[in-house]
């Protein structure tokens, strides 16, 4: 102990102490060499736009009766008469948010807001508004809302690729519902993509604390500049290990143009489309290819209307870069190519047979074709209540199915509906009763007198299920 108060001591003798003068001159720091003792200026030029996102909902459970579990009474009971009524619960969350500009626009995560009937956003000032969904993009797990006030703090958002590894970064939000904190860390790594956290598997890795709360709000440079939005962590009891993970600012930047674009829908916003199915190139695949490095992503199919196909891109080529950012693997091509807006071209550097050729593809958006067709299936059978379409590749997308296939996919299944003990959003039928399924007409006659039961084969994440149901 004695030792300790020495070495306090020690280092508060050596440490000269800041005049009054010197704490009245402070200002942002022009550079990172500026930073000497304090954050302090950095947090009061962001935290002003950094606001806290309370959420409510009406949720309806099922009230059990409290004679069920009594063994004397319990047999004179049956569920579906007296095991209970259905109430009506009202659930609420909290998260964070930025607002990213002076009319009120800010952002925040979809899983924030998901589901919710209101949303209150409360400013660092204490003053709170009825907050308007604008978008919700779950497969980037970005929302964009809008408040109506005036005179409101903003802060802008910069490239996070101007961050390396080992840069000083903050993170402002309320975790927990403590009320706005800031912590520091550093950028622990750039483009963490094997997470499978949302559809875009590729984040900035940080240090700085992220707890339960701070979802949605700001990962901030030096500089002031938002460069992400923190949006998940690696815990194992809730709390931070030191290990969290935010959006990039590049898709945040992205959603925000598209949803002033009007590329947005329904289901979120509307990316373009490349219509190829790829892999990581390993070490073996680069040796085999004459690669120096194990990076790139190796082309396995082209869709037939794909424009990579239509650029001269050929199964076997490997993606190097696009519009001049290496393409470390197939994660990374996704997420640079959601970010160019549609309509626009990208220049992507491929390699074949030891060649490098840059081609020129038009971001589009993945085609409607053949048309979706959404149709509730009606009828006395098992399936009946669930919603169907034909896959095409716009479906695909949105679903984050597999656009290669042919088929019917299931879009949605009423919540508590007894098709959704065999279905979920996302299986792709693939037979019915030995109906090979590849249109909601061969589904309507394979289900054409299956009152007592059926056989399916379905795609469901991947894996080849086959089922008996009577």
């Amino acid at each position: 102990m004695f030792n300790r108060v020495i070495f306090v001591l020690l280092v508060l003798c050596l440490h000269p102490l800041s005049t009054p003068a010197q704490a009245q001159t402070r200002t942002v720091p022009e550079s990172e060499t500026q930073i000497q003792l304090s954050f302090a200026p950095v947090v009061k030029k962001t935290a002003p736009a950094v606001v806290n996102i309370y959420t409510k909902r009406t949720v309806s459970q099922r009230a059990v009766n409290p004679f069920m579990n009594d063994p004397f009474f319990a047999p004179f009971f049956r569920q579906d008469r007296f095991g209970g009524r259905m109430r009506r619960q009202v659930e609420s969350s909290l998260g964070s948010g930025v607002i990213v500009e002076a009319d009120g626009l800010i952002v925040t995560n979809a899983h924030v807001i998901d589901e919710a009937d209101e949303i209150t956003v409360v400013l660092n000032d204490g003053r709170e508004f009825e907050a308007e969904l604008a978008i919700a993009d779950p497969a980037s797990d970005l929302a964009l809302l809008r408040i109506q006030a005036e005179g409101l703090p903003y802060v802008e958002l910069k490239p996070s690729e101007t961050l390396e590894v080992g840069d000083l970064v903050l993170a402002i939000g309320n975790p927990f519902g403590v009320g706005q904190t800031v912590t520091s860390g550093i950028v622990s790594a750039q483009g963490r993509s094997s997470l499978n956290i949302s559809d875009f598997n590729f984040f900035i890795q940080t240090d700085a604390a992220i707890n339960p709360g701070n979802s949605g709000g700001a990962l901030v440079a030096l500089d002031g500049g938002v460069v992400g939005i923190n949006s998940a962590i690696y815990s194992r009891d809730g709390g931070s290990l030191g290990i969290g993970f935010a959006i990039p600012s590049e898709m945040v930047a992205s959603v925000i143009a598209a949803e002033k674009a009007g590329h947005s829908g329904t289901k979120g916003v509307v990316r373009p489309w490349l219509g190829v199915t790829s892999q990581n190139v390993t070490q073996d695949i680069a040796a085999s290819l004459g690669l120096d490095t194990p990076q790139g992503a190796l082309i396995n199919d082209l869709h037939p209307a794909s424009p990579l196909k239509a650029a001269g891109a050929k199964v076997g080529d490997v993606i190097l870069s696009l519009n001049g950012r290496i393409i470390r693997d197939s994660s990374e091509m996704k997420f640079r190519m959601a970010n160019v807006p549609l309509g626009e071209d990208a220049n992507v550097t491929i390699i074949r047979n030891g060649q490098e050729k840059t081609v020129k593809v038009t971001a589009m958006a993945p085609p409607n074709d053949p048309p979706r067709n959404d149709t509730v299936l009606e009828g006395q059978h098992v399936l009946k209540g669930a919603t169907v379409a034909n896959l095409n590749p716009a479906v695909a997308l949105e679903l984050g199915v597999d656009d290669e296939m042919l088929g019917v996919v299931v879009v949605d299944v009423p919540q508590g509906a007894s098709v959704s003990r065999f279905l979920s959003a996302g299986d792709i039928l693939m037979e019915i009763n030995g109906i090979e399924i590849k249109s909601i007409a061969d589904v309507e006659k394979a289900l054409a007198g299956s009152q007592r039961g059926l056989s399916l084969t379905m795609n469901s994440q991947g894996r080849i299920q086959r089922l008996v149901i009577r």
